[in-house]
């Protein structure tokens, strides 16, 4: 399907329409509304497709106009129908692309697919009349229309079809390529490196590993090729789904955001499939960086009692998938396609990935400096009482994760709300103004909020993730 197909199909409507022949053209405005919403399903430019969609309001506002002169004629003719009618048995519609020469009526007239309407249309010429005079007429008025739609093409701007890059097998797994770019990041997270606090070397990584190649291609070929594979490992909540989301904000390239779920269906055989036409997709829409929250969950160590043969065959096929990925991308970085994975278990994680994933960071807890920084980015919305002193807040939460630190900021914002409507009743409540409920937060906020909100990783737990990543790291 072309835009001149669409274009061709939206002339003959028009021309059924004109001649009268209302059935064939309504058939063609249903065919062109339909090749237009299978268009606009492929264009990804949000403005390119505002355009479409008011094209398509335009053209169905034009199939309403006919549906209402069949329907006005219809009445008519039930109106008319024992003086003047003669019933005819109708023939069947003809699609647009095909022009059927019509069976001669009893009167010797010709007749169109809807039924004559009495003495006031007899004198119309019928456009399914004999051959050689539709056909010099057809003729003539196609040159002419070809000439005028010539000079309207040249006047009006030119969509340019490059814009449109859809992946796309010939109607093989339509379903499960449809399932996979419902997981494309086509929106913005909006989270930016400015956003994250400390966690300086991780950032400095995924720059090399991403945008860097990017801007200098000439320089990333050989043994400097891109890393195919970067494993980010860390207790919860320090930062490494954060981190992802700011790779697909600030370094512009096809973001596949997936889990297990993506990758998991009912009918045997299809896991597998998924996993390979994901990395297809990303081969066809590189440069592309592929997002596995949670890799833990889709390929842990195989061999173990509890391992399902469905389950191994999904990790046979990401293992082989992912050893092939770097192919593409050693003589052009352009075309490069960079699996991004983090995991707080990287004990459990298949020896074969770990090897795959050339890169394995430590994301750990935030520094002194970093859970100032993070005080920083999350109270930056408030206003602060003059007693607040960051520095020592941050040296309390010695031990805290980054969303243990974000937690303790939401309790502390709260507590001035909690003690404006403590002994008020709800119609008190919704009668305080917003000026009143904007109270600054104090430094006795801050300690409360310390006293309820604990640290959620343990001792033990980070002696696990460092005696792991001094084993197995790769920084």
């Amino acid at each position: 399907m072309s835009l001149l197909e669409i274009s061709e199909n939206v002339r003959l409507a028009r021309e059924y329409a004109l001649l009268g022949n209302y059935s064939s053209a309504v058939v063609c405005y249903q065919g062109v509304l339909e090749q237009i919403q299978k268009y606009m399903f492929s264009v990804r430019d949000s403005a390119v497709k505002q355009k479409w969609q008011q094209v398509w309001q335009e053209i169905n506002e034009e199939n309403k106009h006919v549906r209402d002169i069949m329907t006005t004629l219809e009445s008519f003719q039930l109106e008319t129908a024992p003086n003047c009618l003669l019933i005819l048995p109708a023939t069947e519609s003809s699609p647009c692309a095909v022009r059927r020469t019509p069976m001669p009526s009893r009167d010797g007239k010709g007749h169109g697919n809807r039924l004559s309407t009495g003495p006031r249309f007899q004198n119309r010429q019928s456009p399914r009349s004999t051959n050689g005079d539709r056909g010099k007429a057809q003729k003539g008025k196609d040159k002419k229309e070809n000439a005028s739609k010539q000079k309207e093409d040249k006047n009006k701007p030119e969509i340019p079809e490059t814009e449109v890059k859809k992946f796309d097998r010939g109607g093989e797994d339509k379903d499960l390529i449809e399932t996979l770019e419902r997981d494309i990041i086509s929106q913005n997270p909006n989270v930016k490196w400015d956003d994250i606090a400390d966690l300086e070397d991780a950032k400095r990584l995924l720059k090399e590993a991403v945008v860097l190649p990017m801007w200098m291609p000439e320089f990333f070929k050989g043994i400097r090729r891109p890393w195919k594979g970067v494993l980010m490992v860390g207790p919860p909540g320090t930062g490494k789904t954060l981190l992802a989301k700011a790779v697909a904000t600030e370094c512009r390239t096809t973001f596949f955001n997936v889990s297990s779920s993506t990758l998991t269906s009912k009918y045997r055989g299809e896991s597998e499939k998924l996993v390979r036409l994901l990395f297809e997709m990303a081969r066809f829409y590189a440069p592309t960086t592929i997002f596995i929250d949670e890799i833990d969950s889709i390929c842990s160590r195989r061999g173990t009692s509890e391992e399902h043969e469905a389950s191994r065959r999904v990790k046979a096929e990401l293992l082989v998938q992912m050893d092939g990925v770097g192919g593409t991308s050693e003589n052009d970085p352009s075309k490069m396609v960079m699996v991004l994975a983090a995991t707080n278990f990287p004990w459990d994680i298949d020896e074969a990935l770990r090897r795959r994933l050339e890169k394995r960071i430590y994301i750990p807890l935030p520094s002194a400096k970093g859970r100032v920084e993070l005080l920083k980015i999350n109270l930056k919305e408030l206003d602060l009482a003059d007693d607040v002193d960051m520095d020592k807040i941050a040296e309390q939460m010695e031990g805290y994760s980054g969303a243990d630190i974000t937690n303790v900021c939401r309790d502390a914002s709260l507590m001035a709300m909690r003690r404006r409507i403590e002994g008020l009743t709800p119609e008190e409540i919704r009668n305080i103004s917003r000026d009143e409920m904007h109270m600054p937060t104090t430094m006795e906020d801050f300690q409360t909020a310390l006293k309820k909100v604990s640290k959620s990783v343990s001792a033990a737990d980070l002696e696990k993730y460092e005696k792991w990543i001094a084993e197995f790291g790769s920084c």
